[in-house]
């Protein structure tokens, strides 16, 4: 059995989700159909989602939202009237957005959560009833009935184990189902949807809970390219990728596959497949839990996210001192601020987290740590980008770093910090905001493209 997701590009008009419908009813394997609300058409469209965001919006104001909502069911009526459809279902969906609105009216974050999740929740019933219509028994299934059952912490919904023994039973159904991302239903009935990227991690459930063989996750793309490709003309396509080295790749900006999606695909060992709607026949990206070494990839790929902030702590016999550290993290628990790296020496340590979790703190967590860890010196530094280059043979490879560093060097990118992760597959250079895509580019060709470069000249 196979789970596919189509994400917002694939199911944006009815020609494309002709193309999504081709696709699915081509394979018996593939039973289960995850789908993302509309997405953008054109790239001066709006996608479904911020229209349903500004119907939020109106709402919560007290003020008139009829043209808001109009905006919503004409968007989904351009795709009946082409599919040749009845309208009625766009009844439904009208008498839907309004029951919603007033049952959650004086609860914004449960408002907010019911009115986003309609995006995907129409779109999966119009896709279910149009290939019914076309001959191919097809079946919606709401989250809910699905078993996907969630914390009840709006907008950060998280899945509960228990679920997966509901999810199973999908199996017993026959013909295709549909089934909307994004969302989940609490114990408490009510509607919570997942962060960014939570068709991902709703096809990705759906792949654990039904055991399935592969999860394919389709969208615009034919695969995970090693590089930015707005960066690096002509970038390469990774063939396949271990979920560790996405896990760190997302990290630092790929936004291809959403990472939190990789939990329970990984905790199976099921192969995800990054495949292109509008190009099926694509080999595609495979993302496995373990791969072959291939000695002229050692790199599997770099990405280069900005909006890091650091603070750097200077202390003598520092490393003598028992508790320094665990003061310091105290601080930050006590701010509610979650750090992401750590490189220390004997003498110093540098905390470097995301920007929004001290913006607006910074001096209260300043004056907290000299209070408490009685510094000799102590920092913070806003313009920070962080560059992460991974490789599952990174390990194996003799003076990586050093052509690393030799490569921003040439390209007179002076480097702030640098710390490699226990795990030995990804090393992270903590470089100013400016150089950012300079340093994708120089260290892509000083170390990416060698080895490919050899092979040319001798062939």
């Amino acid at each position: 059995m196979k789970v596919a997701k189509f994400g917002g590009s694939s199911v944006a008009s009815a020609s494309q989700i002709q193309k999504v419908l081709n696709i699915a009813n081509s394979d018996d394997d593939r039973k289960i159909i995850v789908v993302s609300a509309p997405g953008k058409r054109h790239p001066e469209d709006i996608k479904t989602t911020d229209l349903l965001l500004r119907l939020y919006e109106k709402s919560v104001a007290g003020l008139d939202y009829q043209n808001k909502k109009d905006e919503i069911i004409n968007r989904y009526a351009d795709i009946v009237h082409d599919l040749k459809m009845d309208t009625a279902i766009l009844d439904e969906f009208s008498t839907i957005l309004e029951e919603r609105i007033e049952k959650y009216r004086a609860h914004f974050p449960r408002l907010k959560d019911a009115l986003l999740s309609c995006g995907e929740d129409f779109n999966a019933r119009l896709i279910a009833q149009y290939n019914n219509s076309q001959g191919v028994p097809t079946t919606y299934i709401s989250p809910l009935d699905a078993g996907i059952i969630v914390t009840d912490t709006p907008q950060f919904a998280q899945i509960l184990e228990e679920s997966y023994g509901n999810i199973y039973k999908l199996r017993d159904i026959k013909g295709k189902i549909i089934v909307p991302g994004f969302f989940g239903y609490s114990k408490k009935g009510n509607i919570v949807t997942f962060p960014r990227g939570g068709s991902d991690i709703t096809g990705a459930i759906l792949a654990r809970g039904v055991r399935a063989k592969l999860y394919e996750n389709y969208s615009d793309v034919s695969g995970i390219y090693r590089v930015n490709p707005n960066l690096i003309k002509d970038a390469e396509i990774m063939d396949e990728v271990t979920y560790r080295e996405m896990r760190e790749l997302s990290y630092a900006g790929f936004s291809v596959f959403h990472d939190e999606a990789l939990q329970p695909v990984q905790k199976e060992r099921i192969p995800v497949v990054i495949k292109n709607t509008n190009r099926p026949q694509d080999p595609g990206t495979y993302i496995r839990y373990d791969r072959e070494i291939r000695p002229d990839h050692l790199i599997s790929g770099l990405s280069c996210d900005k909006g890091f902030t650091v603070i750097n702590i200077s202390k003598y016999l520092m490393n003598r001192q028992v508790g320094f550290t665990r003061k310091i993290l105290t601080v930050l628990e006590d701010n509610d601020i979650s750090f992401d790296h750590m490189p220390s020496g004997i003498d110093g340590i540098s905390i470097i987290m995301r920007t929004h979790q001290i913006e607006g703190k910074e001096n209260k967590v300043l004056n907290e740590i000299r209070k408490q860890c009685d510094v000799d010196e102590l920092s913070i530094e806003s313009d920070l980008a962080i560059l992460m280059v991974v490789g599952l043979g990174m390990s194996q490879m003799i003076g990586t770093a050093n052509k690393i560093t030799e490569a921003l060097a040439k390209a007179n990118i002076n480097l702030k910090m640098i710390n490699q992760g226990a795990s030995e597959i990804s090393m992270m250079f903590g470089i100013s905001v400016k150089d950012a895509d300079n340093a994708v580019r120089a260290t892509y060709e000083g170390c990416c493209c060698s080895a490919n470069k050899i092979k040319s000249s001798v062939e």
